[in-house]
């Protein structure tokens, strides 16, 4: 019996889980009215909670589109930390068209001949946009540096570069906020076991992932210079402990409601206009046309 219950895991009981956790908090937007900052108790509910950030996520999205704030967000830390899973609970409830995720690749052969910080200038938000990096910039600093993808040169540069490119935007009129994940070497391991065995997460596993266990001290070191670069004043690193997924999720949007001033901007109730009356149109016959088939 325990076994099945482990296969069934296994087999996609993380994106079962998901679409509960997901009905359950459209269940609760009776939250909308409630105070934003509060302390939570100490049997607080996760998806109440979840819910609760969710709500005021909302009011942060309007405020920044109407308002015409830029709002950029970076996620970046250990492989298999968590980022994934907080980036999916603050975009799943906000328009696409207000917060989208920047989530660049390889660079391509012209873009390795770019000055380095071009090809993520076109992701960065414009007035009334909110855009959260799932990784960023600091691959330089990163992957780039422990696994010899860049030269000794071009990676001082980039530490000496990075704080005035950051200044830069900062002075435009851009809300910059950097988050570090965090995880001990032990759940990293048991997230990767997790991720071979389950088919629907398998693909999160790349070569790099891999390889990179087998450089954890280096990319320590990497991870300790880049923080003394790069955490500044102005633009500072915010370490989120990530040992438990779910207390992640929640310490990060909490922080992030705080970090932007805002108000309660969400859309008042309107009253739906009744339907248009009969006009003389006549419906295509349904043979004319092409149905999903009714598989459930």
């Amino acid at each position: 019996m325990a076994k099945n219950k482990k296969e069934k895991k296994g087999n996609g009981g993380e994106v079962l889980a998901d679409a509960k956790e997901t009905a359950k908090i459209e269940q609760m937007w009776h939250l909308t009215g409630r105070a934003k900052r509060r302390k939570p108790g100490k049997n607080y509910k996760y998806v109440k909670e979840l819910a609760r950030l969710q709500v005021e996520l909302i009011k942060l999205q309007e405020w920044v589109r109407l308002r015409g704030l830029k709002v950029a967000v970076i996620f970046e830390g250990r492989d298999a930390a968590g980022k994934g899973g907080v980036i999916k609970r603050i975009a799943e409830s906000l328009n696409p068209r207000v917060c989208r995720i920047a989530a660049l690749g390889t660079p391509t052969e012209r873009e390795r001949g770019q000055w380095y910080f071009q090809r993520y200038v076109p992701h960065l938000p414009a007035a009334g946009e909110i855009v959260l990096f799932d990784r960023s910039w600091y691959n330089r600093a990163g992957v780039e540096h422990v696994m010899g993808f860049c030269t000794k040169e071009e990676y001082k540069e980039f530490l000496r570069s990075c704080p005035l490119f950051e200044e830069m935007l900062i002075r435009s009129g851009t809300y910059l906020i950097k988050y570090w994940f965090s995880v001990n070497d032990e759940e990293q391991e048991k997230r990767f076991q997790e991720r071979i065995r389950n088919p629907t997460k398998r693909w999160k596993l790349s070569p790099m992932d891999m390889e990179s266990r087998k450089h954890w001290m280096e990319y320590s070191k990497a991870k300790d210079v880049m923080f003394s670069a790069t955490d500044q004043k102005k633009s500072p690193w915010y370490v989120v402990e990530a040992d438990n997924k779910k207390k992640a999720r929640l310490n990060c949007i909490a922080h992030l409601l705080r970090r932007i001033p805002y108000e309660n901007m969400t859309p008042v109730e309107i009253e739906v206009p009744p339907r248009q009356g009969d006009i003389g149109y006549k419906r295509p016959k349904i043979s004319s046309q092409k149905f999903v088939p009714k598989v459930y």
